[in-house]
């Protein structure tokens, strides 16, 4: 059985993948949305909103992380699910309120259940650079 913060997780990356694909609509809408293909499941519905809408909030700040961390690539050539990992992950890196080791887990998790083939090994090779820059490793 997955725990609640790994399905929040899960869900703030698909609320993610839709506000990027439906043209960055409000959080609040994109979540509902979500939550009609997904069911409610309240608990995990409002922690990944929360999740997604933190991640938002700061999406200048995540976004300029994530394009030192991956000098050579540019930001369109990272595919929509495993930037929007990426971002998770730097977001949960830059707030401190878990273990690094944790955030970079769940999000190379992320990446083998959504991503592509190569997709785990990327996100843990630019998570793991960036929380050594932010001196969280």
């Amino acid at each position: 059985m997955l725990r609640v913060e790994t399905k929040s997780r899960a869900r703030a990356l698909q609320i993610l993948y839709a506000w990027e694909m439906q043209g960055r609509r409000p959080i609040a809408v994109t979540a509902s949305g979500v939550a009609r293909l997904t069911g409610p499941e309240p608990l995990i519905l409002d922690r990944a909103e929360a999740l997604a809408a933190g991640v938002l909030s700061e999406i200048d700040a995540v976004d300029s992380e994530l394009a030192q961390a991956v000098e050579n690539w540019h930001m369109s050539r990272i595919a929509v699910v495993e930037r929007n990992i990426l971002r998770l992950g730097i977001h949960e890196l830059r707030r401190g309120e878990v273990p690094p080791k944790v955030a970079i887990d769940e999000a190379v998790r992320l990446a083998h259940w959504f991503g592509g083939l190569r997709a785990p090994g990327f996100v843990n090779g630019v998570l793991d650079g960036v929380a050594h820059s932010l001196g969280r490793l």
